[in-house]
């Protein structure tokens, strides 16, 4: 793939509707941009697995290259009788994040109905109700129906209706930005692919399968069944990283903007084998790659489950992304493709010896 088949494949990415348990529709775009020479099968949780035909022959180890399709989103609670919608968070979200937003809610017959997320206008707040903190319990959804009648059969509007941000991606060529949702990680399921894609003429010398999982942002419960499936001896997991630049200091900053790809060593979930890591800075500075190292106290990612399973080696690759599980998140090109790079150096240098030694 070329720089525009790149974002193309990112844009349709973004821009499908897929929060945790509801990932559908980024499947059918995952299968529009299959590489050449793989094969791929989902299941009913919607877990997608890609297998690399190599050209190699003999027992191989295999190298399990993860990301997950989800991202956070809502669900519908319950609709109140004037029709507005109680709703709840699926994965990780601040309420104030959310406050006058559009959004768009998949009704009973499948089709997208925009509404708005809605607190009490100011106007009728107190003094005291203006200071209190936003919290989910004091969000509605409004549809501009008048009654839980029409909100309900009208609109087809009930009770387990998924819930994605409205927006659609953007890309600015002259600060080489893309702009849209669920970066998080759409970008790093469109990295699997573009990697897998650039490794089509070559000879591995391991088994590479991509296992794009779902429901990470409820509890990475996807790569449970992924991991297990794959039974593999090395594992990758590629992440849109939360980059930390614009309101972390300077020394401190550790998931820059336009600064590579982001080597994660820790977060509550997971710590990366180091030998292999220090294996990945190698293969980055042989290239002249930027990046980043991470420790988190926050944070988690299916690179924990793979970690966990038979105590395989593990790394996270992560691509910054500024301002996630919003409805906006900001990504660079330019950290994209590096990214790209470093994963399809560091897979062609791997080998069972390799591996062995981490």
């Amino acid at each position: 793939m070329d720089k525009q088949e790149h974002l193309k494949m990112i844009e349709q990415l973004s821009n499908a509707n897929g929060p945790s348990g509801f990932e559908h529709e980024v499947v059918e775009v995952v299968k529009k941009y299959l590489p050449t020479k793989t094969t791929a099968m989902s299941d009913a949780m919607c877990n997608t697995i890609i297998r690399y035909q190599n050209k190699a022959q003999g027992n191989q180890p295999t190298l399990l290259l993860d990301a997950h399709l989800d991202a956070v989103g809502f669900i519908v609670q319950a609709v109140k009788p004037n029709g507005t919608i109680k709703f709840v968070p699926l994965g990780g979200w601040v309420p104030a994040n959310v406050t006058a937003e559009k959004v768009r809610i998949k009704n009973r017959a499948g089709q997208w109905i925009t509404g708005v997320v809605a607190t009490k206008p100011p106007h009728f707040m107190t003094a005291e109700e203006r200071q209190q903190p936003i919290t989910f319990e004091n969000l509605v959804i409004d549809v501009g129906s008048i009654s839980a009648v029409e909100t309900t059969e009208k609109l087809q509007i009930d009770t387990g209706c998924p819930i994605v941000p409205d927006v659609q991606w953007q890309y600015f060529a002259d600060r080489d930005l893309m702009l849209g949702k669920a970066f998080d990680n759409r970008i790093g399921t469109a990295a699997v692919l573009a990697v897998i894609d650039e490794l089509k003429d070559e000879q591995l010398a391991v088994d590479l399968v991509g296992a794009l999982a779902a429901q990470e942002e409820v509890g990475c419960r996807g790569v449970k069944v992924t991991v297990r499936q794959i039974k593999p001896q090395i594992a990758i997991c590629v992440e849109g990283c939360p980059a930390d630049d614009t309101f972390t200091p300077a020394w401190l900053s550790q998931t820059g903007f336009k600064r590579g790809p982001m080597l994660r060593d820790m977060d509550t979930s997971f710590i990366a084998t180091p030998k292999f890591q220090a294996f990945a800075v190698q293969q980055a500075e042989s290239l002249g790659i930027p990046f980043t190292r991470a420790v988190r106290t926050g944070g988690g990612i299916d690179g924990s489950e793979l970690l966990y399973y038979q105590g395989i080696p593990t790394i996270c690759v992560g691509i910054p992304v500024r301002y996630e599980h919003t409805h906006y998140g900001m990504v660079a090109y330019q950290d994209f493709i590096k990214t790209v790079k470093l994963l399809k150096q560091i897979i062609l240098k791997l080998d069972a010896a390799t591996i062995a030694e981490f």
